[in-house]
């Protein structure tokens, strides 16, 4: 859980709610290249298409005691396109977006590529 503190108390921000608002930045900000977040199913171990209600279940974050974020996310990319610069872009955008909605740093930012799809 990530904290901001000032003079008049402290705010906390759950992982969840951030993980969640880092799916919705993904999946309505029309990111090119991204079909969409993916998830292990846990009953054969591979990996599928989330839709809008689990969109969470496709990012980590993780708080250090500085209340610096680390973010990683899991995605399907679309076919042809440039891995690098899908995955370049989707750093700058979710770390200005998610700084500017909670007011916390964030520290970094992972992409892990589960999937390629037509």
């Amino acid at each position: 859980m990530a904290s901001i503190k000032n003079e008049k108390g402290t705010i906390s921000i759950a992982n969840d709610a951030i993980a969640a608002l880092t799916g919705n930045i993904i999946t309505n900000s029309g990111f090119y290249g991204i079909v969409g977040m993916a998830a292990k199913r846990a009953a054969d171990g591979l990996y599928e298409l989330l839709n809008r209600e689990n969109l969470a279940k496709g990012v980590r974050v993780t708080a250090n005691e500085q209340g610096e974020l680390s973010i990683e996310l899991h995605i399907i990319v679309e076919y042809g396109v440039p891995i690098s610069a899908v995955a370049t872009s989707t750093i700058e955008a979710v770390t200005y977006h998610v700084s500017e909605a909670t007011g916390l740093a964030v520290n970094r930012v992972d992409i892990v590529v589960e999937g390629v799809r037509v």
